[in-house]
């Protein structure tokens, strides 16, 4: 039987690879794990035991996935990350920093139980669950 144990990676097609990545290792944290952007068109980025695979739509591999992602083409509905804990304060004064928007903090289920957690978009429109470690069962 298979065990899930966690997010390994999830694949982001975009037209904006400098916003995006400025996006997720400037403002969200993660560091570049493997940059085959020039033969591929793929960019690894290293998100905790997780990696964000961001590829160019006018790449080798990109070309694969069909036309650029746009109001109504997102390639996903959302995606979770778990963050380690840090206070409502924090979050939003780190978020705010950035003139990011966001929604408001709600009590959501998860892989590990309720928890709190908000919503951004990152410059493609995806939308990003950011849910604190800390979990409330």
């Amino acid at each position: 039987m298979i065990k899930i144990l966690a997010i390994d990676h999830i694949v982001l097609r975009t037209t904006k690879l400098e916003k995006m990545l400025h996006f997720y290792i400037e403002i969200l944290g993660c560091t570049l794990e493997r940059d085959a952007a020039k033969s591929l068109g793929l960019t690894q980025l290293r998100a905790g035991s997780a990696l964000i695979d961001l590829v160019e739509v006018d790449s080798v591999l990109g070309k694969k996935g069909g036309g650029a992602p746009s109001q109504t083409e997102n390639n996903l509905d959302h995606f979770c990350l778990k963050i380690a804990p840090l206070s409502q304060e924090d979050l939003l004064k780190h978020l705010k920093s950035y003139y990011m928007d966001h929604t408001d903090f709600a009590i959501r289920y998860g892989a590990e139980g309720f928890g709190e957690s908000l919503y951004i978009q990152d410059p493609e429109g995806n939308t990003i669950e950011l849910r604190n470690q800390k979990t409330l069962n």
